[in-house]
């Protein structure tokens, strides 16, 4: 017999990479596309497969070893060759333009528009089902807003503000530190950084799929059919079915003035410089988050909500726990009170007010953010051409994401509120399995629908505040009985150790049937907490449920158990009802 060597398969991004796994063994007899090896980087793991069956004669790694591209890993006896079948994919290509000059253009069974978390989740799925997809992106990287402008470029800034701020807390207990030296560059290119690295990730873990990128900008050309435009060349890409998943933008107030001082979320991520004053416009999450990470940083901000309420959409006793922590670190929260005028001048935006709170005279701020909401691009793609209506951007779809044209699928923030990654990465899902589904016969597949009963809200301010299913504010409205259970962190030995015992974990119970239909926590970790409370709404717990739950101790979590042990008239951690 024949014996072949097996090398490295092109890793795309990846120049080298570990081995973590060999996952077979000499003698062994090998099926054309079996794994042999597992490898990782830091930013993914992948396996490598036999590009040929036969036995397994000799293995050149081990476990630990570095390996790249070509690199000889073992060899084999042929039995049977599956030219070209076995590759890691395509990562990332460009279609020819000819293609389309001749009307010859590619087909994909699924094209995904937009590489977001809802975008590559749907065409990551598709293709672990058996499709060939092509994921079309306008930018150079994939990821969308979320990775690469939004909550984990942020989420890294608001990390090192929380240690900046408690670095400073320290001296009540005794630990005082000089005031921090803060190198902009390096914090900066630390941000990039962690963006980068799973930017990487999830152009490797495409390539491994074989899910095709396509970088331009998409519109839809026909009921099957897209036109991407790229470097003024345009492609045509055919398709079975379409998955649209193109976000949303910042909404930018007329009034304020064309200034690169007057920045969007996007700008002010960017950390270009430490603004001695900055004026967020909207006390939303994004411009709470923002406003931390400046204030940390030793920016002198002032907040302007319109509403009476920071962080509209969550109960107001949550809200005055942020309210009573953050009020020292922010030079002005003003709730009520709007913009009324603004002007670009050489010393800074000076901006007038109007509104229970506003200040008397006109304020001079060296960088304004605006951060007021967000608008979906669904007024972006010549949706009209194709029989398609929006409104206002946002497209109508069914339980299973599908829109007026039973071919073309929508997710994300272009479908409707909550605006928010993790809903869209599900929606993705359910959109892709239905697609398979479709294409397939798999009646199971088909039948997926996009049925969460609840999705958790975070800010991820200091305090964290987290909020999943009714809130008391929509309960009152909705004029429903409810009841309300509450364990302070005051009465929680790990928050009073964490100097955090100004927070709280809330539940809400359905008066007549007594499940949980709501909760909510305010203080540290709270987004990592209130999965289980999303997890008790979805399973229609009640609060025997919870409570009898064990909870380690002492832990901020245990929170939760000792919040339905209120309920239950059990608890004994809190002096007796």
């Amino acid at each position: 017999m024949i014996t072949n060597d097996v090398a490295v398969p092109d890793l795309g991004d990846l120049k080298a990479v570990e081995v973590i796994e060999i996952m077979v063994k000499i003698g062994d007899d090998i099926d054309a596309g079996q794994a042999l090896i597992s490898v990782e980087s830091d930013k993914a793991t992948m396996e490598i497969p036999a590009p040929f069956a036969g036995q397994l004669v000799e293995l050149l790694v081990g476990e630990g070893d570095s390996v790249s591209a070509g690199l000889v890993i073992a060899r084999m006896t042929v039995t049977a060759s599956v030219p070209d079948a076995v590759d890691l994919g395509v990562s990332e290509r460009a279609l020819p333009s000819e293609a389309m000059i001749a009307g010859d253009s590619e087909e994909f069974e699924l094209v995904v528009l937009g590489g977001g978390p809802g975008g590559y989740s749907a065409a990551f799925r598709a293709a672990d089902l058996g499709l060939n997809v092509a994921l079309v992106e306008r930018y150079p990287n994939l990821g969308g807003v979320c990775l690469n402008v939004g909550c984990i470029p942020s989420k890294t800034l608001l990390h090192a503000a929380e240690i900046l701020n408690h670095a400073r807390e320290l001296s009540n207990l005794g630990i005082s530190f000089t005031e921090p030296n803060i190198d902009l560059a390096q914090l900066r290119q630390h941000k990039d950084g962690v963006v980068g690295k799973l930017t990487g990730g999830l152009a490797a873990m495409a390539k491994a799929r074989g899910v095709s990128i396509v970088h331009g900008v998409g519109r839809l050309s026909g009921p099957r059919s897209m036109s991407v435009l790229a470097n003024n060349v345009e492609t045509i890409i055919r398709f079975k079915r379409l998955i649209i998943a193109v976000g949303s933008r910042p909404v930018h107030l007329p009034f304020l003035p064309d200034d690169s001082r007057v920045v969007d979320s996007t700008g002010a991520l960017a950390l270009t410089s430490i603004p001695k004053r900055l004026l967020v416009v909207g006390g939303g999450i994004i411009g709470l988050e923002m406003a931390t990470v400046y204030a940390a940083l030793g920016t002198a901000v002032d907040v302007v909500e319109m509403s009476d309420n920071m962080m509209p959409g969550a109960d107001k006793d949550l809200v005055r726990v942020w309210q009573k922590r953050n009020a020292p670190r922010f030079a002005a929260l003003m709730t009520g009170t709007r913009v009324v005028e603004a002007h670009a001048a050489s010393d800074g935006i000076t901006v007038s007010f109007d509104g229970k709170n506003a200040p008397t005279q006109a304020q001079c701020y060296d960088m304004v953010l605006q951060a007021v909401g967000r608008i979906p691009n669904g007024d972006l793609l010549g949706l009209e051409g194709v029989g398609l209506d929006h409104d206002k951007g946002f497209i109508a779809v069914d339980e299973q994401l599908r829109t007026a044209n039973p071919d073309i699928f929508a997710i994300g923030d272009v479908v409707g509120q909550p605006m928010l990654a993790h809903k869209a990465t599900h929606e993705g899902h359910v959109a892709a399995q239905v697609i398979a589904g479709e294409l397939s016969g798999d009646q199971k597949l088909r039948s997926s629908a996009f049925d969460a009963a609840v999705i958790p809200s975070v800010a991820y301010t200091d305090p964290e505040v987290a909020w999943i299913g009714k809130t008391e504010t929509v309960l009152k409205a909705e004029g429903r009985d409810y009841t309300q259970s509450v364990f302070p962190w005051k009465a929680s030995g790990r928050a009073i150790a964490n100097s955090c015992e100004d927070g709280f974990t809330k539940l809400l119970f359905d008066s007549s049937t007594h499940q949980i239909i709501g909760g909510a926590i305010v203080g540290p970790s709270a987004g990592d907490m209130i999965g289980e409370i999303a997890l008790a709404i979805e399973m229609g717990a009640d609060a025997i449920d919870v409570a009898k739950t064990i909870h380690p101790h002492p832990t901020l979590g245990e929170s939760i158990g000792l919040a339905a042990e209120v309920a239950e008239g059990v608890c004994t951690d809190l002096l007796p009802v």
